[in-house]
C-alpha cells in the first residue's frame, strides 16, 4: 500500500507519542517451534522451525528478572510447551513475579507426552493459561489452524476445566484469545465473548474466565497469505481507517519488554517478528542491567496499526 501513512506520522497527526512507562511485564518468546502452521501466525511458526530457546538463555533471563522487578511474566512462542525447558523456567521465574502467564494453542498441550506433569506445574505455580481459540465453529477454526485441530482444542479445554482451570473460585485462571479467521477486523469483544461462552458450553460444558479479541498483525504467515490472496492493501487500509487514538496510552508495549528465543530484546513480540530491536539498538538480555527507562521511544512500523485498531491491544 504505497500511500499508507507511517505509523509515526499518524501518531504525530493526533499529537501523540509512543513512549515507555515503567516496565512491569517481561514477555519471553521460547521459540518458533510449533505443532501447527496457523494462517494468522505473525511468526510463521511451525514444526520445521529450529529457533528454540536453550538452557543458557533461560539462565540469562532468570538472572535478568532477578536484577529487575517485574509484576508479570508472559511466556509465548511458537508453542512454549514444545520447549523442554518450560517446566524449569516456570519453577524458577514464577516466584519472582506476581502473575505468570503461558500462551497455548491448546493442541500442543493436548499432544504433549508430559501433559499431566506440565499441568501440575501450572497449578502449583498458579500459572494463568491464555489459550488461542480462533472460533467456536469447527470449519472457521480449522481454516485458520489446519485439519483435526478443533476436537483436540475442545478436549484440552475440557481437560483444563477438570483440572480446575476456569472454574469459579478455583483461583486457576483460563483466558481465551480470539483472532479473526480472515482479512477483516474482529467484532466487538463483548459480543464475541457472549457467543463463544455460549457455544463452548453447549459443545462441551466448557467454562473460562475472560475472552480477549485482537486483530491479526500483518506479519509472518498472515502477511504472506494477505499478499498471495490479494488482500494486503485492503487489510492495511482497514487497520488505518480503524485507528483509535484512545488505545495508545494503554498499549501493552509501553510497559512490556520482550525477549526473543535467542535472548535479544525487543519492544514487543511483533517487533521481534519484524526484526526491529528495542529502540533500534540490538542488545542481549545478558547485557541489560535494567529495562529501558520510562520516556524511551518505542520502535514502530505498519504492523502497529493492528494494535490500535478498534479496541486495540490494551
Amino acid at each position: 500500500m504505497s500511500d499508507l501513512p507511517h505509523f509515526s506520522t499518524t501518531l504525530a497527526n493526533h499529537d501523540l507519542e509512543l513512549r515507555r512507562v515503567e516496565a512491569t511485564t517481561l514477555q519471553v518468546n521460547m521459540g518458533y517451534l510449533c505443532n501447527q502452521e496457523c494462517r494468522h501466525c505473525h511468526l510463521a511458526a511451525g514444526p520445521a522451525r529450529t529457533e528454540i530457546m536453550n538452557a543458557t538463555t533461560v539462565d540469562q533471563i532468570v538472572a535478568f528478572a532477578q536484577r529487575c522487578s517485574f509484576q508479570v511474566a508472559d511466556i509465548t512462542g511458537g508453542a512454549p510447551e514444545l520447549n523442554a525447558h518450560l517446566p524449569e523456567f516456570i519453577l524458577r521465574l514464577a516466584p519472582l513475579v506476581d502473575r505468570f502467564m503461558v500462551r497455548s494453542n491448546l493442541t500442543a498441550l493436548y499432544d504433549c507426552s508430559e501433559r499431566s506433569s506440565l499441568i501440575d506445574t501450572f497449578k502449583h505455580c498458579g500459572v494463568v493459561v491464555v489459550a488461542s481459540v480462533p472460533s467456536s465453529n469447527r470449519s472457521q477454526s480449522e481454516s485458520q489452524r489446519g485439519p483435526d485441530t478443533f476436537e483436540r482444542c475442545i478436549a484440552m479445554l475440557q481437560g483444563l476445566n477438570r483440572a480446575g482451570y476456569g472454574q469459579p473460585e478455583s483461583g486457576l485462571e483460563l483466558n481465551l484469545v480470539c483472532n479473526p479467521t480472515g482479512a477483516f477486523l474482529p467484532p466487538p469483544e463483548t459480543q464475541q465473548e457472549k457467543k463463544i461462552r455460549r457455544d463452548l458450553f453447549q459443545k462441551g460444558g466448557i467454562v473460562f474466565n475472560n475472552l480477549f479479541v485482537f486483530a491479526n498483525a500483518p506479519l509472518g504467515r498472515f502477511r504472506e497469505w494477505l499478499v498471495s490472496s490479494g488482500n494486503l492493501d485492503s487489510y492495511l487500509g482497514k487497520l488505518v481507517s480503524a485507528f483509535n487514538p484512545c488505545t495508545v496510552s494503554g498499549l501493552m508495549c509501553r510497559s512490556l519488554i520482550s525477549v526473543g528465543w535467542d535472548g535479544y530484546v525487543y519492544d514487543c513480540d511483533f517487533n521481534l517478528a519484524r526484526g526491529i530491536p528495542a529502540g533500534n539498538d540490538r542488545i542481549h538480555v545478558s547485557e541489560l542491567a535494567a529495562p529501558p527507562p520510562p520516556g524511551t521511544f518505542i520502535a514502530v512500523s505498519d504492523h502497529c496499526y493492528a494494535c490500535t485498531a478498534g479496541a486495540g491491544f490494551t
